[in-house]
């Protein structure tokens, strides 16, 4: 049991990281009235993964741990598209390995539904 909670607060801490380095990015780019909407949406995103996925750990029930997941990689998903975006309208913004994070914290997210579908 122990080791399950250890995993998942190192995944608690990972996720906590990846919000971070997206507002740091944020804050590299310039303040044009795009990249503030980008940015705005971005941040939004990518500190909800997190927040989300913590949320799931303290879970009342099985199905509302199911949902936060669900919504968890949903989240990294839309962070994936505003990454995207925003390396689309700011080419020297350095996104590659926040894009290489996303999509890696979408595959651990979907991971966790399938042990869940398979009742695991």
């Amino acid at each position: 049991m122990e080791a399950k909670v250890n995993k998942s607060r190192k995944l608690e801490l990972r996720m906590m990281d990846f919000a971070m380095a997206v507002i740091s990015l944020t804050k590299m780019t310039p303040k044009t009235t795009e990249n503030q909407i980008i940015n705005k949406q971005l941040i939004r995103s990518a500190s909800s993964v997190g927040a989300n996925y913590t949320e799931a750990n303290n879970a009342a029930s099985r199905q509302d741990f199911r949902n936060k997941i669900y919504i968890a990689k949903k989240e990294a998903a839309e962070t994936r598209y505003w990454l995207h975006l925003l390396s689309r309208t700011n080419p020297k913004a350095n996104t590659d390995r926040l894009i290489d994070e996303s999509t890696q914290l979408i595959l651990i997210l979907q991971k966790v539904i399938t042990t869940l579908r398979n009742g695991k």
